[in-house]
C-alpha cells in the first residue's frame, strides 16, 4: 500500500468515526461539543465553534477547547489556524469552525476531514432546527385551538387546561371544546387524535370544525358521534380519534354522555369526593362502525364534571383501572369549582410531568342567586 493509499484509508476511518460520534442527540450544544472533541482528537488542535441563531444575527460561542498539551502554555500568535463554514454544500452557514494548533500547517487530508466533519455537524444541526420549528408551529396551533373554546351558556362555569408532554416533546392531538346549544344547554367535548406532531394538530382542527358543524344541528350526543364517524371514515387521510361528548342541561339538572373510545369522565361532589361515571364505550371515530349509545345522569348543584384525555391519568406499565382509581381516590377541598378542580387534579396527579399531552375541561352549573 502506497503512502497515499494509507492517507486515504486514514481519512475514511476518521469520517466513519465522525458519523458515529457527531449528532447523537438533537441538542445543538451537544452536537457542537461532539464535533469539537472529534476534531481535537484527529487534528491535534484547539477547536472553537461559533453558531448563528439566525441569518445576520451575531455569532455566539457554542464551544471552545484548548489545544492538547505540548509543553507550551499557550498557542503562539503565528500558530497555524484553519476556519471553515458550518454548512451543508451551498446552504447558508450555521456558523464557523476554527482549529488552531502548535506545529506544522494542515495537510490536504486534514482539511478534508475538517470540512466533512463540519458538514456532517451542520446537517444534524439543520435537522434539529427544522424539527424545533415544526414542534413550535404545532404547539402554537395546539395552544391557539384550545386556549379559547367556544362559549357555553352563562349558566355554566367552565375551566380548561392543556399541557404538552415536556418542553421539547412532539405535541399531540388532544383538544377540548364547548358549544352553545338551544334552550340553555351546552355541549362539552374532549378528544384525542392518535399520533403526535403537526399532522395530528391539523387533524385535530379538522375534527373540531366537523364537530361544530354537527353540533349546530342540535343532534343528541350519540348522533353527533355517529355523524363524525361517518364523515371521517370517508377520508383515508384522517387519523382515528377518541372523543367524549357531554350535553349539559342546567334547567333539568342532567348531563347526557356519548363515548367514542375515550376514557370516562369524573364528577366531584360538593364535599370534594370523586366518582368515575360508568359509560358504554363505542369505537373510536374514523372506523365507520358506529354503535354509540347515550347515557344520562343527574348533575346536581355543586357537582363539578371533569372530562380529560388519557395523559392525565395513564402511566407507563400501569393498568388503566389503577390509573382511574387514583383519580377516583382524590379528595379535593369542599366546594371546589371548575378552576380549583383543574388546578388540583393537574397538580395531584403530576400531570406537569406526564409522558403524554394532557387536556382537561371542568364544568359546574352556575348557582342562581336567591331573590
Amino acid at each position: 500500500m502506497t503512502e497515499r493509499d494509507e492517507a486515504l484509508l486514514t481519512r475514511a476511518r476518521a469520517l466513519e468515526q465522525a458519523i458515529g460520534e457527531i449528532g447523537t442527540t438533537l441538542d445543538e450544544t451537544t452536537t457542537c461539543r461532539e464535533l469539537a472533541a472529534f476534531l481535537a482528537r484527529h487534528l491535534h488542535g484547539g477547536v472553537t465553534v461559533d453558531l448563528l441563531d439566525a441569518p445576520g444575527a451575531p455569532a455566539r460561542r457554542a464551544v471552545s477547547t484548548g489545544p492538547p498539551s505540548s509543553g507550551a502554555s499557550a498557542v503562539p500568535p503565528d500558530a497555524p489556524s484553519l476556519a471553515v463554514p458550518l454548512a451543508v454544500h451551498d446552504e447558508a452557514p450555521l456558523g464557523t469552525v476554527i482549529v488552531t494548533r502548535h506545529g506544522p500547517g494542515f495537510s490536504a487530508d486534514e482539511v478534508a476531514v475538517l470540512r466533512q466533519a463540519a458538514r456532517l455537524a451542520a446537517r444534524h444541526l439543520g435537522h434539529a432546527r427544522r424539527l424545533v420549528a415544526t414542534e413550535d408551529t404545532a404547539l402554537d396551533l395546539q395552544r391557539a385551538l384550545v386556549a379559547e373554546p367556544g362559549r357555553p351558556h352563562p349558566n355554566l362555569e367552565i375551566a380548561g387546561g392543556y399541557l404538552p408532554a415536556g418542553p421539547r416533546a412532539l405535541v399531540g392531538g388532544d383538544w377540548f371544546e364547548t358549544v352553545r346549544l338551544h334552550f340553555g344547554r351546552s355541549l362539552l367535548v374532549v378528544g384525542d387524535v392518535m399520533g403526535h406532531g403537526l399532522d395530528a394538530a391539523v387533524d385535530m382542527n379538522a375534527y373540531r370544525t366537523a364537530l361544530r358543524e354537527a353540533a349546530a344541528t342540535d343532534l343528541p350526543p350519540h348522533r353527533v358521534l355517529r355523524h363524525l364517524d361517518s364523515v371521517v371514515a370517508q377520508d383515508d387521510a384522517r387519523r382515528p380519534a377518541t372523543c367524549l361528548l357531554v350535553q349539559v342541561d342546567p334547567g333539568r339538572g342532567t348531563a347526557t354522555f356519548a363515548n367514542a373510545g375515550h376514557l370516562p369522565p369524573a364528577v366531584f361532589g360538593p364535599d370534594g369526593s370523586a366518582e368515575i361515571v360508568d359509560l358504554p364505550v363505542g369505537p373510536p371515530l374514523g372506523t365507520g362502525v358506529g354503535g354509540y349509545e347515550p347515557t344520562t345522569r343527574p348533575l346536581a348543584p355543586g357537582e363539578t364534571l371533569l372530562i380529560f384525555t388519557d395523559g392525565l391519568v395513564e402511566r407507563r406499565g400501569e393498568d388503566i383501572d389503577l390509573s382511574l382509581a387514583r383519580l377516583a381516590a382524590l379528595r379535593l377541598p369542599a366546594g371546589s369549582g371548575p378552576e380549583e378542580v383543574v388546578e388540583e387534579v393537574l397538580h395531584r396527579l403530576g400531570a406537569h410531568h406526564a409522558e403524554d399531552d394532557v387536556a382537561v375541561l371542568a364544568a359546574r352549573v352556575r348557582t342562581r342567586p336567591t331573590p
